[in-house]
């Protein structure tokens, strides 16, 4: 790995070849489905946090497998990185799981990478790219599992069709990627959950805030992050418009 290599580029080969490992560990066939998740989450995190250490010692890093250092608060540069976003959807071998890696500064996502490794794909915050002309019938990006009865309400509001998915990482990249148009999002996530998909999405030109429109900020000292909005920008005042009404 060159030495040179920017912070941008670190993020975005880690996130790679952390989602390359997860594929081999997946693909391995010596886990059972109770065990695959642990062991994708301890084989891509040991990777991770090795790496940030050896390549950017004296940054602070956060990690959602790692125990927490308080150390990180008195660092203006922190790694935080979630090496399965998306535990379940990886162990049930699907392709909506991501691998994040990103860099706060100062509290701001300044730079991030979020690998798709089911449909190979890596996207950047230094290499961005025009967003796709979202449809006349917007679609709006929920859980799978449990979707958030705001995003329900407002998506009914707005006449958006719902589009279930798994990861965090890969609801955000699916509005990168023209796939979607809004993730919204109030059930509540931690900072490795968003950090890295909201500066990939602000360096594509969207909107990332907070479901009342404030700033998203990191390396807090309580992890938890209650919401949070990814959209194109014509759509983010009427969306906050909407929740603010519920």
């Amino acid at each position: 790995m060159p030495s040179a290599m920017t912070d941008a580029a670190l993020a975005a080969h880690l996130a790679e070849v952390a989602g390359r490992l997860l594929l081999t560990v997946r693909d391995s066939g010596v886990f059972s489905p109770a065990m695959l998740g642990k062991a994708g989450d301890q084989t891509a995190n040991q990777f991770l946090v090795h790496a940030l250490r050896d390549q950017r010692p004296d940054d602070g890093l956060l990690s959602e497998e790692e125990k927490d250092n308080p150390a990180r608060l008195a660092k203006s540069r922190v790694w935080i990185v979630d090496p399965v976003d998306g535990t379940r959807e990886y162990g049930e071998a699907r392709d909506d799981w991501a691998v994040h890696v990103a860099l706060a500064i100062d509290g701001v996502p300044a730079v991030g990478a979020v690998a798709l490794p089911g449909p190979g794909v890596v996207l950047r915050s230094d290499a961005p790219y025009p967003v796709p002309p979202a449809p006349e019938r917007l679609r709006m990006v929920v859980s799978r599992t449990r979707p958030a009865a705001e995003a329900v309400a407002v998506a009914e509001v707005l006449g958006a069709d719902l589009i279930p998915m798994g990861s965090a990482g890969a609801k955000a990249m699916a509005v990168v990627r023209g796939e979607a148009d809004i993730y919204l999002h109030s059930g509540g996530q931690y900072e490795w959950d968003s950090c890295a998909p909201v500066a990939v999405a602000l360096a594509h030109g969207l909107h990332a805030s907070r479901i009342d429109g404030t700033p998203l900020s990191y390396n807090q000292r309580d992890l938890y992050m209650p919401d949070l909005l990814i959209c194109r920008k014509e759509h983010a005042a009427r969306v906050l418009a909407e929740v603010a009404k519920l």
